[in-house]
């Protein structure tokens, strides 16, 4: 029988980080995951860059049962906190936009930091570990059952993240524990993911796929603005991941095509200075070509010299463009989120430590947990924070 004081369920961004704070804190420390490696997901975020922190993270950036449950640990381990360790590693990075910080070279940095401050805290790392059982003791702490070795822990924390990319190893392990310890999780789904057509939309605009251009999207009055791409499958694009935690099946996707520009001023003034052209030229000018002809082809307008448009019918086509509804299908599920909205219950858990109320040396960090961030960084944040906080407990 292996002891431990700590032993903490997935090597990734909460899990190590957790690990290394606990380890400093002189308490012999394990981490078990069941993949070949650790940090899977941090190595391919960010296009492999990862995307650690952001620069603006704050609780107003994370959808929660609780919206107030994230901000002790938000506000104890801050983004600077983060900044300043990759600093002292001497990682270089760069902000990309929006405050968001990646590095310049690869993921695999941020990786062997962490590596090297396990290494530094004496934290022990069992990888491809499957376990076959988790019970509370009678005296207190916990036994983990793997088919090859039995181990013991005071403290047992739970960073076995959500169901996102299930082929990097992601399972549904954290949520089962929590119910079988009597605590509540919330329903899950995916979350910063693509959104699928509907077959008739399909038929039109999977051919423009690779178009992209700068949007706002809505949904249940929540807006986002930034890139938008036309996929195969539907949309996709910074401001389609954005907008698809807050969608629900069967809500319009209100989509303003051109932002940045009065429309209805922009059409006034080109019917002025050009009005024998024709509309599909000068929508061209603003959108890209592709996409014009799509709406073209679905009757946003008629092809038509834009001085036939008296009193209101350029208003209406400015509108028609600034709230373009699509009715997406759905989302293209756990096999691209990046993030598992829902999971244990901030109710269950003290937000000074992320323990389980009524489980005692039972801890819950990072995804598993229902906080998750806007993309850009602050998922990462949320994981190095609840890990840190852990850490000073477990």
């Amino acid at each position: 029988m292996q002891e431990f004081d700590v032993i903490v369920l997935g090597a990734g961004a909460a899990g190590l980080f957790c690990a290394i704070e606990a380890a400093k804190r002189g308490r012999k420390t394990l981490v078990l995951d069941n993949g070949k490696r650790i940090g899977r997901k941090i190595l391919m975020s960010g296009g492999g860059r990862c995307n650690f922190t952001n620069m603006y993270a704050s609780p107003a950036n994370y959808l929660s049962n609780n919206p107030h449950f994230c901000k002790s640990a938000l506000s104890r381990y801050t983004q600077w906190d983060f900044i300043a360790l990759v600093q002292q590693y001497g990682i270089a990075y760069h902000e990309k936009t929006l405050g968001q910080l990646f590095c310049d070279d690869s993921a695999k940095d941020i990786v062997d930091m962490l590596q090297q401050e396990c290494n530094k805290a004496g934290v022990q790392i069992a990888l491809q570990q499957d376990i076959t059982a988790v019970k509370a003791l009678e005296q207190g702490g916990y036994q983990l059952d793997t088919v090859a070795v039995s181990r013991r822990c005071h403290s047992l924390v739970v960073a076995t993240g959500g169901l996102s990319l299930p082929n990097l190893g992601a399972t549904a392990f954290g949520f089962q524990l929590a119910e079988q310890f009597g605590l509540n999780v919330l329903p899950v789904r995916a979350g910063l993911v693509p959104l699928t057509w509907q077959p008739a939309d399909k038929a039109v605009f999977e051919e423009i796929s690779g178009v992209s251009l700068p949007v706002t999207a809505e949904a249940n009055d929540v807006v986002f603005p930034e890139d938008m791409l036309f996929t195969h499958r539907g949309l996709s694009g910074p401001a389609i991941l954005q907008i698809s935690s807050f969608w629900q099946p069967g809500d319009d996707l209100i989509i303003n095509l051109s932002p940045q520009q009065d429309l209805h001023g922009f059409l006034q003034e080109q019917q002025q200075q050009h009005p024998d052209q024709e509309l599909k030229t000068i929508l061209s000018r603003l959108l890209p070509k592709r996409l014009v002809e799509k709406l073209l082809e679905v009757k946003v307008f008629t092809n038509q010299p834009i001085k036939a448009l008296q009193g209101k019918a350029l208003q209406k086509l400015a509108d028609s463009l600034t709230h373009y509804v699509f009715k997406p299908n759905g989302t293209e599920g756990y096999r691209t989120a990046e993030v598992t909205l829902g999971g244990v219950d901030t109710n269950e858990l003290s937000s000074k430590t992320m323990e389980a109320k009524k489980q005692p040396g039972l801890y819950f960090i990072g995804e598993v947990v229902d906080v998750t961030g806007w993309l850009g960084g602050y998922n990462f944040q949320w994981a190095w924070a609840s890990g840190w906080v852990a850490g000073q407990y477990c």
